[in-house]
C-alpha cells in the first residue's frame, strides 16, 4: 500500500486508534485470513455468519501483521471503525485517487474473467510492476484488497469485477476508476439471479458507463449486447473477436492448444497459447485488446500470451494418469463453458484415438433456464460426438430424440460417486475424461476418487 501515517489512515476511514501510535507509518497490505498474515500485512477482521475475524486478531498479530482493522475493541494494535467493509472501500478509493500515474484495467463478463486477467498479467508484468486480482477476489471485498496492494511503484493494476446484483459493478468501478474497461461476453452464468439476459447485460455495462471521458472500452463480439455498450458515450472503443479490430487469424489447434496470428491495427504476430482449449482464444484476444489500449506493442503482447501459464486451480487442467487424460474443470459451470470444455474433450480423444467420457454435474444459477440449459448440453454432446455422458447427482441431462440426432452417445445417470467409480472400470488407456460442474458440486472429490481408482487398477 502507499505510505500513510496511522493518524491519516484513521481519519480516512473515520476510525479510532487503539494501542497503535499515531506516528506509525503504514505501508502494509490487507489480509482477511489470519493464516495469510505475515510481516508486511495488516489484518482485516470481518464478522461473518459463522466465523468472527475478531477471534483471530491475536493470531494475526503474532504472525507478523502490524495491526488490525476492527469493528469492536480488541486487546491489540488496531483501528476501530463502525463498518470494516466500508472502511476498506473508502481507503481503497483514496489510494486509487493518489496513484495518478497507475493505469487500472477493469474486467468483467459472464465467463473468462480470471483467465483474461492472468493473460493480461503475463503481458504487463515484464513492462512494469503489476498488481492483479488474486484468485477470483472480484467482489466489494476483493476489489479493495487488490487496490490496497498497489504502491507508488505500481504501473498497472488489473481488477476483476463480478456482480450478484444490479449496481455491484458500478460501485466497484467508482472505487477502481478504470482507464480501460473490458467486457468479455454476456452469457448465462448468474442469469438466475438477474432474471434475464438483458438485465445481466445491463449489469455488465455498468463498467463501461463508469468510464471517464476519453477512457477506453474493450468489448467482445460474442453476443448481441456487449459490442453496443459504448454507444453514445464519450469514450474510445476497441472490439475483439472475429472480423474485429483485434482478432485471431490462421488458427490451428495442436493437442488442444491454440496457435494463431494476433492481428491488431499495427500488424500481425504469432501466438502459441499454453492454456488448453479453443475457447481460450477469446480470452487471449480480450487481454490483447486491453494491452493494445494501454499502448503495449504487438511483440510484447504476443510474448505475454505465449508464456502465460494459469495459476488458478481446476480450470481446464489436464493430468496424464497411466495412459489416461483427465481434464479437471470444475471451478464453475454454465452452458457456454460446458460447450467449450466438451469441444476440447472431443478434440483430445480424437487425437488419442480413445473414447471420450464427459462426467458432468449440475450447473447452478441458471434460474428458469436450468432445465433447458442441461438439455442443451446433452444435445451438444450428441452433436459433437461425445461417447459417454455421465450425469452425476442430477437427472437434468437428457438425451434428445430429435430427428437426425446422433445416437451413439451413451447416457449414464449416476446418483453418486460410487456409480461413477463403477463405470470408471470401463476406462481404457487412451481415453480422455472430462470432469465439470459448478463449484458447489465439489467435483474435486470425485476427480480424486477416479484418479485413485484408475491408479489402483493399473498397479
Amino acid at each position: 500500500m502507499i505510505k500513510i501515517t496511522a493518524t491519516e489512515f484513521a481519519e480516512i476511514v473515520s476510525g479510532t486508534l487503539q494501542n497503535l501510535p499515531a506516528e506509525t507509518v503504514i505501508d502494509q497490505f490487507p489480509v482477511i485470513n489470519s493464516s495469510n498474515a505475515m510481516p508486511g500485512t495488516f489484518f482485516v477482521a470481518f464478522k461473518g455468519e459463522k466465523v468472527d475475524g475478531h477471534d483471530f486478531v491475536s493470531q494475526a498479530i503474532k504472525a507478523g501483521a502490524k495491526f488490525a482493522l476492527v469493528s469492536k475493541s480488541v486487546n491489540a494494535p488496531s483501528i476501530l471503525v463502525s463498518d470494516v467493509g466500508q472502511a476498506l472501500l473508502t481507503l481503497a478509493e483514496v489510494v486509487r485517487q493518489r496513484l495518478v500515474d497507475m493505469k487500472v484495467v477493469g474486467i468483467t463478463g459472464s465467463q473468462g474473467k480470471t483467465t483474461t486477467k492472468e493473460f493480461l498479467d503475463s503481458i504487463l508484468k515484464p513492462i512494469g510492476e503489476t498488481v492483479a486480482t488474486e484468485a477470483n477476489f472480484n467482489t466489494e471485498i476483493g476489489v479493495p484488497l487488490t487496490i490496497l496492494r498497489c504502491t507508488e511503484k505500481s504501473k498497472f493494476c488489473i481488477v476483476e469485477m463480478g456482480a450478484r446484483h444490479t449496481g455491484d459493478i458500478a460501485k466497484l468501478a467508482k472505487i477502481a476508476k478504470p482507464d480501460v474497461g473490458v467486457v468479455l461476453v454476456v452469457g448465462s452464468a448468474h442469469i438466475g439471479e438477474f432474471g434475464s439476459a438483458t438485465a445481466l447485460a445491463n449489469a455488465k455495462a455498468e463498467l463501461i458507463q463508469a468510464l471517464a471521458v476519453g477512457k477506453t472500452a474493450v468489448l467482445g463480439s460474442y453476443d448481441q449486447w456487449t459490442p453496443k455498450m459504448a454507444d453514445g458515450l464519450s469514450i474510445e472503443k476497441i472490439t475483439f473477436g472475429d472480423n474485429q479490430i483485434i482478432r485471431a487469424a490462421n488458427i490451428e489447434m495442436h493437442g488442444g492448444y491454440a496457435h494463431f496470428e494476433l492481428v491488431t491495427p499495427t500488424g500481425r504476430t504469432a501466438v502459441s497459447l499454453q492454456v488448453l482449449g479453443e475457447h481460450q482464444i477469446a480470452n487471449a484476444l480480450g487481454a490483447a485488446a486491453a494491452a493494445f489500449a494501454l499502448g503495449i506493442s504487438n511483440e510484447n503482447i504476443a510474448v505475454g500470451l505465449t508464456t502465460a501459464v494459469l495459476s488458478s486451480k481446476w480450470r481446464m487442467q489436464v493430468a496424464e494418469v497411466n495412459g489416461l487424460q483427465i481434464i479437471h474443470d470444475y471451478y464453475n459451470a454454465n452452458p457456454e463453458s460446458m460447450k467449450a470444455a466438451l469441444k476440447t474433450l472431443v478434440l483430445l480423444s480424437q487425437e488419442s484415438g480413445g473414447s471420450s467420457w464427459a462426467i458432468l454435474g449440475k450447473m447452478h444459477e441458471l434460474g428458469i433456464a436450468e432445465q433447458q440449459g442441461h438439455l442443451e448440453i446433452a444435445e451438444f454432446c450428441q452433436d459433437i460426438g461425445v461417447d459417454h455422458l455421465l450425469s452425476v447427482g442430477t437427472d437434468l441431462y437428457q438425451i434428445s430424440q430429435k430427428q437426425g440426432s446422433r445416437k451413439h452417445l451413451l447416457l449414464h445417470n449416476c446418483t453418486n460417486a460410487d456409480a461413477v467409480l463403477e463405470l470408471a472400470k470401463n476406462f481404457s488407456a487412451g481415453d480422455v475424461i472430462l470432469l465439470k460442474a459448478s463449484r458447489s458440486e465439489r467435483f474435486e472429490e470425485i476427480a480424486q476418487l477416479v484418479t485413485d481408482s484408475w491408479n489402483g487398477g493399473q498397479a
